[in-house]
């Protein structure tokens, strides 16, 4: 199965460095997936939750306050001001959502981009 590149950086270091069957982006203009082989693009990330299709089929969801995005058809770099990993981080659930928390702060974002990043929080720690 094709697979491509994801790379998630922020000023403080690289947040994930991985391979992926399909990414979910928050775009400032809605949410679009990508698949390996997608076009080139390069476009505005609004505050939301990427979600990582990882190979094992697992879903990795990371959360972002706004950032930029470099698709080609091999791999998809994301450079974003603050990122913190939803599901598959080592701390506990309460340590993820204070930095979430943190992290949604001083962002200045829509009521209904903060609703979905809430949901998406909601629905990750009953699974996990």
């Amino acid at each position: 199965m094709d697979s491509l590149k994801l790379e998630i950086v922020t000023p403080t270091g690289v947040i994930y460095d991985g391979v992926a069957l399909e990414v979910t982006l928050p775009g400032s203009e809605g949410e679009f997936g990508v698949l390996p082989r997608h076009s080139s693009l390069s476009t505005l990330l609004k505050a939301g939750v990427i979600d990582v299709l990882r190979e094992d089929k697992s879903i990795e969801s990371i959360l972002i306050n706004w950032g930029h995005v470099n698709v080609n058809e091999h791999g998809v770099t994301v450079l974003a001001d603050g990122a913190v990993a939803l599901s598959g981080s080592s701390g506990s659930m309460a340590e993820v959502l204070e930095s979430a928390k943190k992290l949604l702060k001083d962002v200045s974002e829509s009521k209904m981009a903060l609703a979905s990043v809430s949901a998406k929080i909601d629905s990750i720690s009953r699974v996990g």
